[in-house]
């Protein structure tokens, strides 16, 4: 299975990609999507072709999309949406699953407290992917998407093979 995780942001939006056979994750590739223009518009066709450009480019089966927190400023808030929705149609016009997790949940996963920091995620990204070169906080984050989404897939794996073994 290969995942892609995607860090929403309306200025630079953060991808990895993970190959995950068994028990082990390998790092594929990792990056960041900056939107260019002047206007809402032409930045939120930037990051559409930016991201579509990596989809095509790794070919993931699965994507995870990191959920958006509500910021103090509505405005803002406003255009994280718009980028978010941005994100999240590229994967599922190239027809792949799409995951949301909530920060908590992907820092709770990888690093195994719901509340760390953004330094804690990265160590714990390079302790899973040995060898990572990471392309700054926004691809580390994505990476983490991707690793707990892979944590959860197999999870669920496991379970409904007992479950189907269970009721042989």
């Amino acid at each position: 299975m290969r995942v892609i995780g995607i860090d929403p942001g309306l200025r630079r939006t953060g991808w990895g990609v993970v190959d995950v056979t068994g028990n082990r994750m390998t790092h594929v590739a990792n990056g960041v999507c900056a939107s260019e223009g002047a206007i809402l518009a032409e930045r939120l066709l930037s990051l559409h072709v930016a991201l579509t450009d990596v989809l095509l480019r790794y070919a993931p089966d699965q994507a995870a999309v990191e959920q958006t927190f509500v910021n103090k400023d509505a405005v803002g808030t406003l255009k994280l949406g718009q980028a978010r929705g941005v994100i999240l149609l590229v994967p599922a016009q190239a027809g792949l699953p799409v995951a949301e997790y909530a920060p908590n949940a992907v820092k709770k996963v990888v690093v195994g407290v719901g509340h760390a920091d953004k330094t804690q995620v990265e160590h714990m990204v390079r302790l899973q992917l040995p060898g990572v070169e990471i392309s700054g906080a926004d691809a580390s984050d994505a990476l983490a998407i991707a690793l707990c989404h892979a944590h959860h897939a197999k999870f669920s794996g496991k379970l409904e093979a007992a479950l189907a073994k269970a009721g042989a």
